[in-house]
């Protein structure tokens, strides 16, 4: 058939990676003696390059990427970086990258921070969650928007956290949060409670006690997201008349009077009451959500990390995490590239 013009009949690919080599650049430097006076003119290596042998920024980058974004633990870091990628690496070598690239880290941590300072006609979501730190219980916080995730970690629950994290509050922000008491004491535009925690106390309570109270807050609740759903940004400035109903239904229901052997329905209808004014706060401003789920995902990466970890060894490890963590969070919400940005973070000179 060798005569015949061949006819093309399909084809097939196969996608694989070469094997991964380290790619190492030396720096060599020499001296010169002057012939005449004997003065020495010596040449001088890069200002990042510190010391004999050293790691680049794309491994200082990775290891940010694998620690806040895949939560490996810094054993199994280890193998994939001596197993997949070559790289000879020791646990205390991987902890020093971190904490030379949270060090370069901390303007943008430091940004993050202010753009929360500073933010205005929107809201803040802020939530906290038990965290293990060298064995004492901890508590991790975050505050964030659509944009941007700010994490820490502190030794209490209280209102200490809150202060010497942002004293001076959010003064043109709605706070989004659960009923937690020490939000209320920061100051903001406003305060919005998560729908959604009340939501399930509403089922719940629904169970326990199959009282028709419970069933018709709910349902107001949830006329109260329908109708968010369906207004215009223009509905929010005038008279609504579908949000003064709402309004004046929720107000009944406050006065109703419960039977008082429902002890947990007349405690959950007196929280109600207290806090009447954050109810429905998410029908006057077009950003504020009803609920507060955004920070509860903000904040679960620390759930995940634990239950791969166990715990922070200590107080520096939960920082570089906080660190990290609200970096790659805000990357993410940005559709930004994580490594890129990471590396980007590497490459800075801060020395």
């Amino acid at each position: 058939v060798s005569g015949i013009p061949p006819e093309f009949v399909g084809k097939r690919q196969v996608f694989d990676i070469p094997v991964i080599k380290v790619h190492v650049k030396e720096h060599q430097i020499y001296k010169m003696r002057c012939n005449s006076c004997g003065h020495e003119t010596e040449g001088s290596f890069p200002s990042n390059v510190k010391s004999p042998v050293s790691y680049g920024t794309n491994i200082q980058s990775l290891t940010g990427y694998l620690h806040t974004r895949q939560y490996i633990p810094f054993k199994r870091m280890q193998e994939f970086f001596n197993d997949v990628l070559h790289v000879p690496i020791s646990e205390g070598g991987i902890h020093y990258l971190l904490n030379k690239l949270v060090k370069k880290a901390a303007p943008a941590y430091e940004m993050i921070k202010n753009r929360l300072k500073t933010e205005s006609a929107s809201f803040i979501g802020s939530d906290e969650t038990g965290v293990k730190v060298a064995g004492d219980k901890h508590w991790a916080w975050t505050w964030q928007t659509p944009e941007v995730t700010f994490i820490t970690i502190t030794d209490n629950r209280g209102q200490k956290s809150i202060t010497e994290t942002f004293e001076d509050g959010f003064e043109k922000a709605v706070l989004v949060h659960d009923c937690w008491k020490s939000h209320f004491n920061t100051q903001a535009l406003t305060h919005q409670i998560c729908v959604a925690h009340l939501l399930r106390d509403l089922n719940y309570l629904t169970e326990r006690y199959n009282h028709k109270w419970s069933r018709v807050c709910k349902t107001l609740f949830k006329s109260g997201l329908s109708l968010k759903n369906e207004m215009s940004e223009t509905d929010y400035l005038g008279h609504q008349p579908q949000r003064k109903s709402i309004e004046n239904r929720l107000d009944r229901l406050l006065k109703y009077n419960l039977p008082p052997d429902y002890k947990e329905l007349v405690s959950f209808q007196k929280r109600l009451v207290k806090y009447r004014n954050y109810l429905l706060i998410f029908l006057y401003h077009p950003k504020v959500p009803a609920d507060n789920n955004s920070s509860e995902r903000a904040i679960r990466n620390i759930k995940v990390k634990q239950k791969v970890s166990g715990q922070f060894k200590s107080p520096n490890g939960a920082f570089i995490f906080s660190v990290l963590r609200s970096i790659t969070d805000t990357t993410l919400k940005n559709k930004q590239n994580i490594i890129e940005s990471l590396n980007t973070i590497a490459n800075l000179q801060t020395d």
